[in-house]
């Protein structure tokens, strides 16, 4: 009797469509509207959001900030803050999201 043994590929399948951003990247964050999403599940989040909000501020002192704050661990898309989350996202030119520990 001899064994026989099946070798099977460690890759998974390729979508064959390139990879691409949801949006185009902002050249220039000076004049514009920032959005920072606080996973408030997280304990360090809120201090990550304030300590990049510094620092862009001092870059970028004519860009203006708004908060999003999550304040469970779920995913906004799916729950009853949707609609809050996707007017909010509607006024900023970009987004940075804190969810770190």
């Amino acid at each position: 009797m001899t064994a026989q043994y099946e070798v099977l590929s460690p890759w998974a399948e390729v979508d064959p469509l390139p990879l691409r951003g949801i949006s185009p990247r902002v050249s220039d964050l000076n004049g514009k509207r920032i959005g920072l999403f606080v996973s408030m599940f997280k304990r360090a989040a809120p201090l990550i959001a304030g300590v990049v909000e510094q620092r862009l501020k001092e870059r970028f002192p004519s860009a203006q900030f708004s908060y999003f704050r999550d304040p469970a661990n779920h995913s906004v898309i799916e729950s009853d803050d949707k609609a809050r989350f996707e007017d909010w996202v509607r006024e900023l030119d970009a987004a940075v999201g804190a969810i770190g520990d």
